[in-house]
């Protein structure tokens, strides 16, 4: 298996030992399954979802991934194992879990995404669902216990087995018994502008609705950007950087763009609440891909320094090189980032000249000129 396109590296696998974990713990309900009934969600790419299908013959899987690239290196690698036909993408709204009987979960790192995620299924699978939520020992711990157990009349730790474990899940609670929907939620930021910033954001949106340290540095930067009709926020998370520079400049065209599904609604919502959804053009995408070569003047990013649960510079060098194949000669890349990652020389040599423009102990803000 393979996971293109997301960023390929001798240490990054498209599968792990909790994925196995997972489906061994689950074989023998999922081999009694009928089609259309089992859920995947998480499944980074694809290892889940086609070995149900592959060895216990199930169709009608649905399934969710919060990355875009996930859902590419899914449907890439169904492709080579002739089993385009056995799933089908979903967002995570009822349709995904309603009536669903089986739901294989990797766990998410964070409580609000499990949360966003435990609410769903219990309000909307079956009454006799059985939830399997598997991960890494290094990355589970027993608050995700006390979140299945706010929805859930049934939670049952399995034994460790290759540094993994998993969660077995029965007996949805009642809705009286259960917490309300909160997700998305909300709050307020002063960033120097005539009112408040709004943010909103879905469980799996990074940073949630605060304002990420590194963003907060960067946005008083922001008003020695050359001038522009359009700019591109890269990487948009909840659309803070994108709804700033709508707010700051009443005639200029955002671009949002991020893979993450949970990001994009979040940022969606975050411009309507700003009063720019009018300005603010929000897209899911891989990096870049929907865009031409040389078509823009300005890019903003705030890059990840992780993929998915491992820290890795793979993702930051990939935006870097594609803001330098949408940039026009001319145009520039606005971005923060640690310090001690010291991209000014990837930022050289994707881009082109790099300068700083502000540091503080732990961050950096540059900008780069297309050549």
């Amino acid at each position: 298996m393979s996971r293109r396109p997301d960023v390929e590296a001798d240490n990054l696998q498209a599968w792990d030992a909790a994925d196995r974990l997972l489906l061994d713990t689950a074989a023998d309900d999922l081999s009694a399954a009928a089609s259309g009934a089992v859920v995947v969600i998480g499944d980074s790419y694809g290892a889940l979802t086609l070995a149900a299908a592959a060895r216990h013959g199930l169709s009608g899987l649905r399934v969710h991934q919060d990355p875009l690239s996930g859902e590419l290196a899914l449907e890439r690698n169904a492709r080579k194992l002739g089993l385009e036909g056995a799933f089908a993408h979903h967002g995570l709204e009822p349709g995904l879990v309603t009536g669903a009987r089986v739901v294989l979960l990797r766990l998410p790192r964070s409580l609000d995404a499990l949360e966003e995620i435990t609410e769903l299924i219990a309000a909307h699978a079956s009454p006799e669902v059985v939830v399997y939520a598997g991960g890494r020992l290094k990355h589970m711990s027993t608050a995700m216990n006390d979140v299945l157990g706010r929805y859930f009349a049934s939670v049952t730790a399995g034994l460790a087995r290759q540094k993994s474990r998993i969660l077995t899940v029965r007996a949805p609670l009642p809705p009286e018994q259960r917490p309300a929907a909160r997700f998305p939620v909300s709050s307020r930021h002063d960033v120097g502008l005539a009112a408040p910033l709004e943010l909103w954001a879905h469980g799996a949106a990074f940073a949630g609705p605060a304002l990420d340290i590194g963003t907060r540095f960067l946005l008083p930067h922001l008003a020695g950007v050359r001038p522009a009709e359009r700019a591109v926020d890269l990487g948009c998370g909840t659309g803070a950087i994108a709804a700033y520079l709508a707010l700051s400049d009443p005639n200029l065209h955002v671009v949002a763009t991020d893979q993450s599904a949970a990001a994009v609604a979040s940022a969606a919502r975050t411009a309507e609440a700003n009063g720019v959804a009018d300005r603010v053009e929000v897209r899911r995408d891989d990096a870049l891909a929907g865009l031409p070569d040389s078509s823009e003047d300005l890019v903003v990013l705030n890059p990840p320094f992780h993929i998915g649960a491992s820290v890795h510079a793979g993702i930051a060098l990939k935006l870097f090189a594609d803001a330098g194949r949408v940039l026009r000669p001319g145009g520039e890349l606005w971005t923060v980032w640690n310090s001690h990652l010291t991209y000014k020389a990837a930022l050289n040599r994707l881009v082109g000249p790099t300068r700083e423009v502000a540091r503080n102990p732990k961050f950096t803000v540059t900008v780069s000129t297309r050549r």
